[in-house]
């Protein structure tokens, strides 16, 4: 009987952590808290969860679907208004509902606004919600398809601008504070800037809620003259 020599084999291979696109959008959720929209990529994604980058394009196909995945698990917590309240009340409930899940993840306004049309449930739900409440009121279809997409815009627009300086390390390290920035408002030329120059108060004032309110309340109302016109009202 032919004796064959024992192999020795090198270290044997890690296996890698079973994955499934939950655990992965998870990771990825993490990661853009912890690095923001610029460090979330594909490589960046596969060192977190322990793998080779190959592996993870057997479950997400790139960049662009793990932006859909994450917009979605972004959209899950949204809230439904209560449908009994009037349409105006029922777009600023949703309005306020859609601003604080973009506030709950770090550049989440960003991967909403990059990752293109919804497709997913939680997406489409949201498209839904806002479409049905405005054809309840009585927009044309048309009118409520742009009024939709005016909606959505103004909310992730709005956040993506309040969150842009949220993750530099201190205030402090900002080229002007507020106060720096406000002294060198006032000491413009009057003669130049006069309106600039007297409104430096209010043009520094950092209230982003009353501003999101604002824009939302005229956004309401602008609505509500046009359902006026188109139906005789």
């Amino acid at each position: 009987m032919k004796i064959q020599p024992f192999k020795v084999y090198g270290q044997k291979r890690q296996v890698e952590p079973a994955l499934d696109q939950k655990k992965i959008v998870q990771a990825a959720l993490g990661l853009l808290d912890e690095d923001g929209f610029d460090g979330l990529t594909m490589r960046s994604l596969a060192k977190k969860l322990g793998i080779k980058a190959a592996s993870l394009y057997w479950h997400v196909r790139g960049k662009e679907e793990l932006l859909g995945l994450l917009a979605e698990e972004i959209c899950a917590p949204m809230g439904v208004p209560d449908r009994t309240l009037p349409w105006q009340k029922q777009l600023e409930v949703l309005g306020n509902e859609y601003r604080r899940v973009l506030l709950a993840h770090r550049d989440a306004a960003r991967i909403l606004a990059s990752s293109g049309a919804p497709s997913g449930p939680n997406r489409l739900r949201l498209t839904e919600m806002v479409l049905s409440i405005l054809l309840d009121a009585g927009f044309s279809p048309q009118d409520a398809v742009y009024a939709g997409s005016l909606l959505n815009e103004y909310v992730t627009m709005f956040v993506s601008g309040e969150t842009q300086y949220e993750n530099t390390e201190t205030k402090s390290d900002r080229k002007d504070s507020p106060s720096e920035a406000q002294n060198w408002i006032k000491a413009l030329p009057p003669t130049d800037y006069p309106s600039v120059v007297a409104l430096a108060d209010h043009l520094m004032k950092s209230d982003a809620d009353d501003r999101f309110r604002f824009g939302s309340e005229i956004l309401r109302n602008g609505l509500e003259t046009r359902l006026a016109t188109r139906s005789g009202r």
